[in-house]
């Protein structure tokens, strides 16, 4: 499955355009976010994303989960958005 990573200076209309071209050729995705800010731009990609996809009878669900990773030595917990089609 793709990661993809949001920033909270991510533009959510870019996420959601890789998101929905990633969905379309793979399948599934995810996006990984640090912060407030980075999830809520991952939250608005995803709902602009739902409307790239929806005409042509796709149907997203999305699924969070927390993941640890690791930035410069350090650990980090991320949250990660699972979204497939329905």
């Amino acid at each position: 499955m793709d990661v993809l990573k949001v920033s909270a200076k991510s533009s959510p209309n870019a996420v959601a355009g890789a998101l929905a071209g990633v969905l379309r050729e793979s399948g599934g995705a995810e996006l990984q976010a640090i912060g407030a800010g980075a999830l809520n731009q991952a939250v608005k990609a995803v709902a602009i994303a739902r409307g790239f996809v929806a005409p042509s009878g796709v149907d997203l669900v999305c699924i969070p989960a927390f993941t640890d990773v690791v930035i410069d030595g350090e650990e980090r917990t991320a949250i990660k958005l699972i979204v497939q089609p329905r």
